[in-house]
């Protein structure tokens, strides 16, 4: 419309649309208001602080923050961070009765929250309501006997009311549920923390009973009785451990911590007969670390034989794994009978060395006719020496 009153059309050409595609970017109401916002550049102030001076006041400002909180968990009930603030706030204003009333509403909404339990009781605890604390406690347990922040923090919160029964009572209830081995050295720690020795060697009989399958809790136990003057019971448990196991589940780690249990005890024989035990029962790949250990107390408190014995038996092991990569590896036959010669060996060893090394017929003969030549003159040696070429 004109000043006249006229109406203004437009030109048909203005009035045609000539795309009428989407708009490859599409703008909503709340990208607006976003932009909006983020372009202001005036900082809104915050509030003015409100000083409450009048009880009449501070009743009023309570009911307006309980509303504000009932409309937050009207709106999201499954929110339980909103229930938790509004109870802390509760607590904060001294209206234990109400946190608890809310905290209860919210484990109505979900039991099953660990966070909301562990909020509950930490809430009791703080306002030193042990009993209520104790009550909640026991009602997590029974409802989540798996959340182990729950048994922790009952047993810590009874040790440190000096209720030392009552934590023991608590350890109890947890371990019939046969927890992970963390919750067992746990209890272990708590009865040593009173010198109760007798009970803390029943909590370790019982914990093989669940978890013996690892080795390292049979170890760990044998420590303890070590530890402890109990020598007799700690080699003990290292027999029942190999008992336990058997010869197809041991390994060399047991038997190294057992021998050098028996060396800390100067029981020497006896470790060494430990070491020979494990090399003669379980395979060479797999007790490298065993024989170094048997190397090592050789040299410390072996004779001079039996050092040079087992220097002998690892160098043995040597040529064996080089020969077992490559049996053509005519020097490294050379040197093994050189060695079994020159350590006295049996003469019927050498031979089967030797039986061995021309077992091998190599492509190329220079080395293997020389092999057959120093066999020979060998055989024919009364004495034991190594012929000369």
């Amino acid at each position: 419309m004109n000043e006249h009153g006229k109406q203004i059309r437009l030109p048909k050409k203005a009035e045609k649309v000539k795309n009428k595609t989407p708009a490859p970017v599409q703008i909503t109401a709340e990208q607006l208001l976003r932009e909006a916002k983020e372009r202001e550049l005036e900082t809104v102030p915050p509030p003015p602080k409100v000083r409450i001076t009048d009880p009449e006041e501070l009743a009023e400002y309570h009911r307006k923050k309980r509303k504000e909180f009932e409309d937050n968990i009207r709106k999201n009930k499954m929110q339980l961070a909103n229930w938790i603030k509004y109870a802390k706030w509760e607590e904060s204003v001294g209206e234990l009765q109400r946190s608890r009333s809310i905290f209860e509403r919210g484990l109505d909404i979900d039991h099953r929250n660990i966070t909301v339990w562990l909020q509950y009781a930490e809430m009791e605890m703080r306002n030193k309501q042990i009993n209520h604390a104790r009550n909640i406690w026991d009602r997590a347990v029974s409802i989540l006997p798996r959340a182990t922040q729950f048994w922790l923090k009952f047993t810590y919160m009874e040790e440190l009311v000096g209720n030392v029964p009552g934590a023991r009572q608590v350890f109890e209830r947890w371990m019939e549920w046969e927890p992970d081995e963390q919750a067992w050295n746990t209890f272990i720690n708590f009865e040593m923390r009173y010198k109760e020795i007798d009970r803390a060697r029943n909590i370790y009989q019982r914990f093989l009973h669940v978890h013996g399958h690892d080795f390292r809790n049979w170890v760990r136990y044998a420590r303890f009785e070590e530890r402890n003057g109990s020598i007799d019971n700690a080699r003990a448990v290292f027999e029942q451990m190999l008992e336990f196991f058997g010869e197809d589940g041991m390994n060399e780690q047991m038997l190294v911590a057992f021998a050098h249990f028996e060396e800390r005890q100067k029981e020497f024989e006896r470790a060494r007969i430990i070491y020979q035990y494990g090399l003669d029962h379980i395979p060479k790949e797999k007790s490298v670390e065993l024989f170094k250990s048997l190397t090592v107390h050789e040299k410390k408190f072996g004779e001079r034989l039996r050092i040079e014995s087992v220097i002998l038996s690892k160098r043995k092991v040597q040529y064996e794994e080089q020969i077992k990569e490559n049996p053509f590896h005519y020097d490294v036959w050379f040197d093994y009978t050189r060695l079994l010669i020159s350590e006295g060996q049996e003469r019927a060893e050498v031979e089967d060395c030797f039986e061995r090394a021309i077992a091998n017929v190599p492509p190329y003969m220079d080395m293997f006719l020389r092999l057959l030549t120093v066999y020979s003159q060998f055989s024919n040696t009364p004495n034991l020496s190594y012929p000369s070429l």
